[in-house]
Parts: structure tokens; sequence; C-alpha cells
């Protein structure tokens, strides 16, 4: 049970024992749905209505809009992720939330009071090379911090194919597969022709002039012929990873799917 579904549990449980009254109770629900800080709206609502709280993007806001929205946040939901942060911003939110773990490659922050319970099989993470890693360990760390198990598989792009077809067992074990590439984006079609569970292809900004930021890739992702890949934005390793860890946890939860 999440913190918030846990904290709604209790109230209701307050109100019907008579140890908090109908009013005490709306005044409590009038910061649910969401809470105005002034320069952000908390979706406190997230949970209840996706199971996973909102994440916090840090890239443009301050340190201390970062620090006041995860302390508002903390004691209502676990985990939380914060995302694209510098190390000046986790230095900054460490003082205040001390079990805040930072992940500097993917410059993801994570808050989590649960960090041990048990996380379901399925997710793969593929690369094409060792520069794409950054945003696919972004997908990565999401998919696990959503609770899932993730297994990684790191430069095995199309540069050198017998790479990828030596992990074939990976492969094949997986529900959904990331696949992470830059350059030509050619990865996203081939591991879409060897696999039968969807593929979330996300091309990155990894490559030489003609590769336009990551541009190429995504053009070539979105015209893969292989069927069952679907594309995310350059370098949107998080969502990427949302997408995989609900796809994951769906196919667990209706097997007669699989």
């Amino acid at each position: 049970m999440s913190q918030l579904l846990h904290s709604l549990t209790a109230l209701l449980e307050r109100v019907r024992d008579g140890t908090t009254s109908v009013e005490e109770a709306l005044e409590t629900l009038k910061h649910l749905p969401y809470e105005d800080l002034g320069f952000a709206h908390l979706d406190h609502h997230r949970t209840l209505r996706q199971g996973f709280p909102e994440i916090v993007m840090a890239q443009w806001k301050t340190p201390e809009q970062v620090i006041q929205i995860v302390q508002r946040m903390v004691e209502r939901h676990s985990p939380i992720l914060v995302t694209r942060a510098s190390p000046e911003v986790y230095e900054a939110l460490h003082t205040v939330v001390e079990n805040a773990i930072y992940h500097p490659l993917s410059r993801l922050i994570v808050v989590d009071r649960e960090p041990d319970r048990p996380k379901q099989p399925g997710v793969l993470v593929v690369t094409g090379g060792t520069s794409d890693i950054p945003v696919a360990e972004e997908a990565a760390i999401t998919a696990e911090v959503m609770g899932n198990q993730v297994e990684r598989l790191y430069d095995v792009g199309v540069a050198g194919l017998h790479r990828l077809l030596d992990r074939s067992e990976a492969l094949m074990r997986a529900r959904v597969v990331v696949v992470v590439a830059g350059m030509e984006g050619a990865l996203a079609s081939v591991v879409g022709g060897l696999v039968g569970v969807p593929v979330i292809a996300v091309p990155t900004s990894v490559g030489y002039g003609a590769s336009f930021g990551g541009v190429a890739a995504l053009l070539a992702m979105l015209n893969s012929c292989a069927l069952g890949v679907a594309v995310v934005n350059i370098d949107n390793g998080v969502g990427a990873g949302y997408l995989a860890g609900m796809i994951n946890q769906q196919m667990i939860a209706s097997p007669s799917h699989l």
C-alpha cells in the first residue's frame, strides 16, 4: 500500500472511530488532490490514479524549489524520483532529506523508504554504445524505483552485432525491452525483429554532426520496419523506464496475456 493510500485509509478509520471530526477530515482532504506552493501545484492524487507519485524534474528549478517540493512530498509518498539533478541540487537537498540517494551517471535523486521491497523481473535495458549509458541508467533506475527488477545489456550495438546475439537468453526472458541508441539508431529495429515483447526505443543525442543531436536516430526508430517498436523522445530515459515499468507490472498482473 502506498504512503498516500495508507494515510487516506487511516484518516477514514479515524473519522469512523470518532477520533477525527468530519471538519478536520475535510481540512486534511483539501491538500489531497493537489497542493499549491505558489510556484508549483503538487499532484498528490497521482499515486491513487496511476500508482506512482509525481516525478520532479530538477532542471531549470532552483535548489530551493526542489527542496520545498520534495519536503512536501516526502511525508505523503514513497518512493520519490527527481530527474536531471545536478550535484549542487543534490548536496542542497541532502542536507534536509538525509535518505536521498544520488545517481550521478543518470543525474537521478531517489528518496525511498522501502528500498528492499521485492521487485518484479522482466525489464531489460539495452544500449548501442557506452556513451548511451547515462540515458539508459535513467530508464533502468526509473523502472527499478517503480518496483521492477531490471537487467542491463550495454554496448551491444550493430557495429558488432555478435555481442548482442551472444546474449540472446537475456532478450528471450524479458517481458519488455528498452533500447537506447544514438548515431543511426538501428539497434531498436534489430531487437524488435528478435523478440516477441514490446520494445521501447530511446534515441539519444550521441553522435557526430549529421546525427543532428539525436534527430537521425529518432527518425530511424520512427521508421522502423520491425513491428512492436514504440519510440519516446530524444534522451527521454525516464519516459521509457516509466512505460516499461507499467508494461511489466501489467503483464505480471495479467499473466494470461503473455
